[in-house]
């Protein structure tokens, strides 16, 4: 009976400790599908703010709809290029969309820079501490901060929508 305790306990440590970053690997797989779905969503916000109402803003000190979009998608490259090893998108990422098609297509690009980047990770880069923003974290965890800002802003930016009078799109979990 001891024996069979043992032999358990060393398989439980072995998954725990060798097979963990097959589960960390698989958690990556999952988040890729979930930024899909949050590049989806954010693309339905943007849909749904009349293109006469883009500039709109509900204080005088906040950012417009287009520059919290802008913003969100923007940050996307940045962090990545800075923390994650991303290199060049290919794009300008200092852009400032005139209308909702270029905020569209500004928003696709940077989510599908942001998802190229991710993926190029290896577990070890994923697993990797590095100082950002005064702290630190590993790359894993700045994809999380990404995650994270673009929840924030694609948040207030549904609260425009909300302002105006107007049903937002329905929320996409997964």
């Amino acid at each position: 009976m001891k024996r069979l305790k043992t032999i358990v306990t060393l398989a439980l440590c072995y998954a725990a400790f060798v097979l963990n970053p097959l589960q960390a690997q698989t958690n990556l797989e999952e988040f890729i599908l979930k930024w899909d779905n949050g590049k989806a969503f954010t693309l339905e916000v943007v849909d749904k703010m009349p293109e006469e109402l883009l500039n709109y803003k509900p204080h005088d000190t906040a950012m417009s709809f287009t520059e919290q979009v802008t913003h969100l998608s923007s940050a996307i490259v940045g962090i990545s290029q800075g923390y994650l090893n991303g290199g060049n998108p290919g794009f300008q990422v200092s852009v400032k969309p005139a209308n909702k098609a270029e905020l569209k297509a500004f928003v696709a690009q940077c989510f599908d820079y942001g998802k190229e980047t991710f993926s190029n990770l290896t577990e070890l880069e994923l697993a990797e501490k590095i100082d950002i923003f005064g702290m630190n974290g590993s790359r894993r965890q700045v994809i999380s901060l990404i995650d994270d800002h673009v929840t924030h802003h694609r948040g207030a930016a549904v609260s425009y929508i909300r302002a105006n009078g107007i049903e937002p799109p329905r929320f996409r979990g997964m």
